[in-house]
């Protein structure tokens, strides 16, 4: 159904989680897929992604919070696997605490990757592909947390982020409507990625609690984003843009 043979995408917070597998539907469905993450395992996931689809996927470690070093990475993306038109933003982090106690540092670097980091990769994908007149599809993964506050835990930086990223995407969509590049957000709820699952190992008490919260009586695992975003990446929801579609088991229906 989703036939990207002849797309290439560019995944930033690639290396592993939500992002990595993501990039893995993409692949697996005919699409070049760059991956960039500050992590080193960047590389050897794009080697494996690689093996794994037969597909050509390159991996380049950068900082999305440097928009020069992301222009960089996607500029040599562009030249090793061509003119990106799909684009997923996954490279975030949250910060827990009292928001009287949360230090300007703090607050700083989470509003730098998720919010920053999403508009700096959107605008050297816009740079690249906008020349060309071709249509492309750019999916930034919000969160629930961007309509709803989570509770028990406080994270006034992150659900703020998070709100913003998903008015940037329908900002962007707007704006690019008429070149035919597409902008949409995927708003997960509690998932499963390789980070979460170590932090709930951690606190059990609080992935039952979090479990409780859920009517679909489970958290969400990456592999649930994938029919969503392998939807919005191809051109059969062409005349989406501008949306946000939640995934999160039904938490923000009560």
């Amino acid at each position: 159904m989703h036939d990207l043979n002849e797309s290439t995408a560019i995944v930033t917070g690639g290396a592993r989680g939500i992002g990595l597998s993501l990039a893995r539907a993409l692949a697996e469905n005919g699409a070049r897929v760059g991956l960039v993450d500050i992590l080193q395992d960047v590389e050897s996931a794009a080697t494996d992604l690689t093996r794994h689809t037969g597909k050509e996927s390159l991996g380049i470690q950068a900082d999305v919070r440097d928009p020069d070093a992301i222009d960089a990475a996607f500029s040599t993306i562009t030249d090793e696997l061509g003119v990106p038109d799909i684009l997923i933003t996954s490279a975030g982090i949250t910060i827990w605490g009292d928001s009287i106690d949360v230090t300007p540092a703090d607050w700083q670097t989470v509003i730098d990757i998720n919010l920053s980091g999403t508009f700096y990769a959107a605008q050297s994908f816009g740079r690249r592909l906008l020349p060309t007149g071709r249509p492309g599809s750019a999916i930034f993964i919000s969160s629930m947390s961007g309509r709803i506050v989570n509770v028990p835990q406080f994270q006034a930086s992150y659900n703020a982020s998070k709100a913003a990223v998903s008015h940037l995407g329908k900002s962007l969509a707007v704006e690019w409507a008429g070149a035919g590049i597409r902008v949409n957000c995927l708003e997960p709820g509690y998932t499963l990625s390789d980070m979460t699952r170590q932090f709930m190992d951690a606190n059990p008490e609080l992935a039952r609690l979090w479990t409780s919260m859920i009517p679909s009586e489970r958290m969400g695992e990456p592999q649930d984003l994938v029919g969503a975003a392998l939807f919005l990446a191809s051109q059969e929801s062409a005349y989406i843009t501008g949306q946000s579609i939640v995934i999160d088991g039904g938490y923000t229906a009560i």
